[in-house]
């Protein structure tokens, strides 16, 4: 049985009278239907203007010519390619199944790496932030209350917000997520420091030994902070797919990670006449990967590991804080937008942080939809796997071989230019109804 057939199908919306009236008034109607249907569910196309040209390089003939007011829809639509599941579902989940199979290349081969980094040294870590006041949160026995005297269940919304705001260290969440990269570096640098130690080697000539790979991606924890779920891979030095000498076990890998992650360290500016510094949190979790099954019998496979790395590539803040998924040109915009007050309170910190001048280097105002955090939510060394850009070159490629192509001497002249982002409210409506739903999560990695 395949994935898809353990899905169930989701009834597509059927149209209204009054859309198939508006529909009709369209001169070119199945065109339109074809050209919406190229977007493949694109929740906000971008419209283009201009034209392209066909010309005999020979004769000077025109041969073809597409203008774009001519076009069903008035303009040339291509896809947003938005990552965030909030902005375009489609486009995001585009982008979350390229994400996994970046992943699970680096895991178990294919994408042109080889099948045999499947045998080195791998673990599975998650690096979280430190507690910056007690929070409402779930306990592991189900019969245990929160701090607050009640039990939670998982869909409520006090979860992760502070027990006590107004002695909630708001300052201290936002400066921990605006140098969790600074800090991941030097979590790094402390890795490859502690693996040359134990190797007996110098750290500059660590590369000529073993080479450390990795993919991660950044996570929000429901209290607004960054989790690091990583994937990291001992190699040997040629081209970083060569096995590892023998002293790089699995062991030895673990042990470093814990070495490393309690050296981290990133020293942070004195606010108020407190000085902060940034460490990892305590609750750090490190696991060996294995093709099979790892911890206590339970089955997590590789795939498994690279589809949850994967999901959170496309789910920013707002997925799980309710912050915003754009920026603030102004903080009195805040006063029009509904979100839960602990997530108000961080982008209204980091506003406020960003005033100081000896803070600027965070860029805080213009993340503070973000509550800090600027880094790249996802993230990985040169020879860990294939990059989202060859896989989207050979998707491109396999589009040019099933479209058809000029001739040899055919002279092609193209100009376009940005026209706007969306659709017309009628089009929209016709897209939503000949798109069906965006492609279900369960699709990529069931299959693992």
């Amino acid at each position: 049985m395949t994935s898809h057939d353990r899905t169930t199908a989701i009834p597509r919306p059927q149209p209204a009278a009054a859309d198939l009236a508006v529909f009709a008034s369209y001169r070119n109607l199945p065109g339109l239907v074809r050209q919406l249907s190229s977007l493949g569910g694109c929740a906000q196309p971008i419209r283009l203007e201009g034209h392209r040209t066909e010309i005999n390089a020979a004769t000077g003939e025109i041969l073809r010519e597409l203008k774009s007011k001519e076009l069903p829809a008035g303009h040339l639509l291509v896809r947003c390619g938005n990552r965030r599941t909030t902005r375009c579902p489609s486009c995001a989940e585009l982008y979350r199944q390229d994400t996994f199979h970046l992943m699970a290349a680096g895991l178990r081969g294919g994408k042109s790496i080889p099948e045999q980094v499947a045998a080195h040294p791998r673990v599975f870590v998650t690096l979280t932030a430190p507690s910056y006041g007690p929070v409402h949160g779930q306990r592991s026995s189900s019969s245990a209350r929160c701090g607050c005297g009640r039990t939670h269940n998982k869909d409520d919304p006090a979860l992760g917000t502070p027990l006590n705001p107004n002695r909630y260290d708001y300052t201290g969440a936002v400066l921990w997520n605006a140098h969790a990269p600074a800090l991941w570096a030097r979590f790094m640098l402390h890795l490859r420091r502690t693996i040359a130690a134990v190797a007996g080697i110098p750290q500059r000539l660590l590369s000529k030994f073993v080479r450390v790979s990795y993919a991660k991606v950044a996570e929000y924890q429901r209290r607004g902070l960054i989790h690091f779920p990583a994937v990291i891979r001992l190699d040997g030095p040629a081209n970083g797919h060569k096995p590892p000498p023998a002293w790089a076990t699995p062991k030895m890998l673990t042990d470093a990670v814990r070495t490393a992650v309690a050296r981290a360290h990133v020293d942070g500016p004195e606010i108020d006449g407190h000085a902060y510094a940034f460490t990892f949190g305590k609750e750090l979790d490190v696991k060996v990967i294995q093709s099979a099954a790892f911890q206590n019998g339970a089955t997590i496979t590789e795939g498994k590991v690279a589809g949850y790395v994967a999901k959170y590539a496309t789910k920013g803040a707002e997925s799980v804080t309710g912050t915003l998924d754009h920026r603030l040109k102004l903080i009195a915009e805040l006063g029009q937008e509904t979100i839960p007050d602990h997530a108000a309170r961080m982008i209204r910190t980091a506003w406020a942080l960003g005033a100081l001048r000896d803070l600027e280097h965070l860029k805080l105002r213009a993340w503070a939809h973000m509550l800090g955090f600027r880094g790249h939510f996802s993230t990985k060394t040169r020879t860990y796997s294939t990059t989202l850009g060859a896989l989207r070159s050979a998707r491109a490629a396999w589009h040019r071989r099933h479209t058809p192509t000029p001739e040899a001497t055919t002279l092609v002249l193209a100009h376009w230019a940005f026209d706007g982002i969306g659709l017309t409210p009628d089009l929209e409506r016709l897209a939503v109804l000949i798109g069906g739903s965006p492609a279900r999560e369960q699709a990529v990695t069931a299959d693992a």
